[in-house]
């Protein structure tokens, strides 16, 4: 199914943003047996930089078609946000958890997925800017 229809699109990007924010406390607080890091080494960071990436595109790309303009300090404050909340996961996860502990480094994986993430969007947008 395409999507034209602008006011579905957005429902469509809220819906999916609100689900991978959640998704992402699923995945970080709750412990899932026999998952396997394929034999690569700190397997978890990748993981935490790519929720962090697709966190930051998807309320990037809501905000950017709520407001039909892409506002970059819009897009920096989602990284904020995408900060604060794995830096809140991480709090969670040493305060209400057993089998997680908060890592420093986990945190830095969410940084570094939010502000690829904030580049992409600023590339998308200039692109755009020079197809008009």
């Amino acid at each position: 199914m395409i999507l034209t229809d602008s006011s579905s699109v957005l429902k469509t990007l809220l819906g999916l943003a609100i689900g991978w924010t959640v998704l992402i406390a699923v995945l970080c607080l709750f412990k899932f047996t026999n998952i396997s890091s394929f034999g690569i080494s700190e397997a978890d960071k990748y993981v935490h930089f790519a929720l962090h990436f697709v966190f930051t595109i998807l309320w990037g790309l809501y905000a950017w078609k709520k407001q039909n303009k892409m506002r970059l300090n819009k897009i920096a404050i989602i990284v904020v946000i995408s900060l604060c909340y794995g830096i809140l996961i991480e709090i969670l996860q040493e305060t209400c958890t057993t089998t997680r502990h908060a890592d420093i480094f986990d945190v830095l994986a969410n940084a570094s997925g939010a502000t690829i993430a904030l580049v992409v969007l600023v590339l998308i947008k200039k692109r755009k800017q020079t197809t008009r």
